[in-house]
């Protein structure tokens, strides 16, 4: 029987989870390490050798803790989430070790770290982006406001920087009343609020403010060879609880203009929307998407086809077309955590005496 290979996942999202299980089902026996600053991370219950790392560490001492973790543990292929474009940079360091990174190019990561860079980016490569304002003040936002108002659309706004619906927030010019205090709570607050906040601040906000898209939303899942080449790619979309596979060219030929334009290496996740019916990209992601494990559906295992692309293997991308079609819905499991640990802080190693 082969040695396993061993795959460490730092600290990433619960949903990966299923991301695990993925690599449990490859055809050669793989070796889950996972790390977390949170003791009841399922990801750490979830994978064979769970513990926690240090937390606080400026990205150059994670980069210290990374490439010590990788030769303890004798890591072969590393699936950052945390700190990736400071791990990115530091490629060759890990390859001098025997770790092999699945992640984008640092150019890659680095375009798409701020929402701004990457729509301005994209913009420039021809791709369909929404109306979108980059606004540090009250007066850039009053002005985003009335330009999106006059395109027929609801303005929003989210932080130029941040994952998945962080800080979103739909502005409305309605009044504050007691309407809104029965209910769930909305993501809506309104502009006047805002503008008072931002003239106050001491210092200028870093806020996008764009049109409030249509759905559905289609959340296009990608696998690329180390120079950036599309190998595959299927979208999935969401209307509400009900799922359902896509290869409709309006996603995927923008998605492969954009991967192999910004040579978006391994794992990816292309987000798109709807504004006056056009598909435009919302989001990308350069990083494996917490629902990607839905795929298995469609007969294609990216987690492992991306660790054997990193060994320098040739996966299989073909899938079964008539999947495709296949509506489906999520079903969550119940796990057991870890017991409890103690966090020891991690220190580097002394530097040799010369």
């Amino acid at each position: 029987m082969s040695a396993p290979v061993r795959v460490w996942l730092n600290r990433t999202f619960a949903e990966n989870v299923f991301f695990i299980d993925l690599l449990r089902s490859a055809p050669r026996p793989v070796q889950i390490h996972a790390t977390h600053v949170d003791n009841d991370s399922p990801v750490l219950a979830a994978a064979d050798f769970g513990s926690l790392e240090p937390d606080g560490l400026s990205p150059e001492a994670y980069v210290e803790f990374a490439l010590e973790f990788c030769a303890r543990h004798s890591i072969d292929v590393f699936v950052p989430r945390l700190g990736q474009l400071a791990i990115s940079l530091r490629r060759r360091d890990f390859e001098a070790i025997g770790t092999a990174l699945v992640c984008p190019p640092a150019p890659a990561i680095a375009v798409f770290e701020s929402k701004v860079d990457g729509y301005a980016a994209m913009a420039a490569a021809g791709l369909p982006v929404p109306l979108w304002r980059h606004v540090r003040t009250a007066d850039d936002l009053l002005a985003a406001v009335e330009d999106i108002e006059a395109d027929g659309s609801t303005a929003c706004l989210k932080p130029a920087s941040g994952a998945g619906g962080e800080g979103f927030r739909v502005l409305t010019r309605e009044p504050f009343n007691l309407r809104r205090l029965t209910g769930f709570p909305d993501a809506r607050v309104q502009l006047d609020l805002v503008l008072t906040a931002l003239d106050r601040s001491p210092e200028p906000a870093d806020l996008l403010v764009m049109p409030l898209l249509e759905g559905p939303e289609v959340s296009v899942d990608c696998l690329a060879s180390p120079d950036g080449r599309l190998l595959a790619a299927v979208g999935r979309t969401k209307t509400r609880r009900r799922r359902t596979f896509t290869t409709d060219p309006r996603y995927l030929e923008p998605t492969r203009h954009l991967i192999e334009t910004f040579d978006v290496a391994y794992l990816s996740n292309v987000q798109y929307r709807h504004h006056h019916g056009r598909p435009v990209v919302l989001d990308v992601n350069t990083r494996p998407s917490g629902g990607l494990h839905q795929l298995r559906l469609c007969g294609l295992n990216l987690p492992w086809q991306a660790v054997q692309l990193a060994l320098g293997e040739t996966p299989a991308t073909a899938y079964p077309a008539d999947l495709l079609d296949t509506e489906y819905t999520l079903v969550s499991g119940i796990q057991p955590v870890l017991p409890r640990q103690h966090n020891h802080d991690w220190e580097p190693a002394p530097a040799a005496a010369v």
